[in-house]
């Protein structure tokens, strides 16, 4: 079962680590409002930055970083690859450009997005009758 996430697409890891937070309607975050949505401490999101080349805030003027919602989906994904899936940093970083590389390919033929998201949709509909079945 564990193996079986570890090919999820970018938009379901990043979906399923959102549903137990919700994310203000807002265009921008500080570190610290992203912290306290991740449970991560700053210093962690500034390394990430720097590791992650796909995590890019934007500077202000005065050099604070504001992460978009992007940012965030892509944080929650990290997250979940280092934390959950126990990848390393190395192992994080090579499945990241893969999901998004799949992401770029599938944003090029729509109708396997809609087939894809309709599949995602059973499997967790699947999930939640055989939980409550338990």
């Amino acid at each position: 079962m564990k193996n079986r996430n570890r090919y999820l697409p970018f938009e379901t890891l990043s979906k399923k680590a959102e549903k137990r937070i919700t994310i203000p309607d807002k265009l921008y975050f500080r570190i610290s409002e992203v912290s306290k949505l991740t449970g991560l401490e700053p210093y962690v999101l500034r390394y990430w930055e720097s590791e992650f080349k796909s995590v890019k805030p934007i500077r202000t003027k005065s050099r604070h970083r504001l992460y978009r919602r992007k940012d965030l989906h892509i944080i929650f994904a990290i997250k979940r690859l280092l934390y959950e899936e126990q990848y390393t940093i190395a192992g994080a970083k090579k499945r990241l450009e893969e999901i998004i590389r799949e992401e770029r390919k599938e944003a090029h033929n729509p109708e396997m997005v809609d087939l894809k998201k309709v599949l995602l949709d059973m499997i967790e509909e699947l999930k939640s009758l055989r939980k409550s079945l338990t």
